[in-house]
């Protein structure tokens, strides 16, 4: 709840389960929508399918899920002009999604600095609105994120990142 929010409207609502058998449910959900997404003829396909169920789900072995949700920010700017709600969202490129990504990484860094491994989950959200239901989420929020967290099962290395010069420029 400290992170950074557009105009600081903090427009989020967290939603942390603890209960097995609707964490259960939830990746049950979860792997139904999977299920149900056309496939190619390709000879991997099946085996995509199969990792990708795998990577929306293995939230499903955490002790606690957090269910990061957000309502949408209504800006200033939409009471003197005439482009609407979605318009000035997608000019000013998703200002509440960016709020719950600071949201995300304090969460994200708030467990590690506490000794818990914790993973950022976007693949769940094929089935937000059945997931929504399960949750008990109602308007003006929605779904945007969970968040598993757990005592790690084996210390992991921090994977290779990028060299500085490929991902930062200095304009002068």
């Amino acid at each position: 709840g400290l992170a950074p929010s557009v105009n600081n409207y903090q427009p989020w609502m967290f939603y942390a389960i603890t209960k097995k058998t609707i964490i259960n449910k939830m990746a049950e959900k979860v792997a139904e929508k999977i299920k149900e997404i056309p496939i190619n003829k390709s000879i991997a396909a099946k085996n995509v399918l199969s990792q990708v169920e795998w990577f929306a789900t293995f939230f499903e072995n955490a002790p606690a899920v957090i269910a990061v949700t957000m309502e949408d920010y209504e800006t200033v700017l939409e009471k003197g002009v005439t482009m609407t709600h979605e318009e000035i969202n997608k000019m000013r490129n998703y200002p509440n999604l960016q709020s719950a990504g600071a949201a995300i990484q304090n969460i994200l860094l708030s467990a590690a600095e506490m000794n818990y491994g914790a993973c950022w989950l976007s693949a769940p959200m094929i089935a937000k609105s059945e997931l929504e239901k399960i949750i008990g989420i109602q308007q003006p929020f929605n779904l945007i994120a969970f968040v598993a967290i757990g005592k790690p099962a084996k210390i992991t290395h921090v994977k290779t990142k990028k060299n500085i010069e490929e991902i930062f420029k200095l304009i002068e």
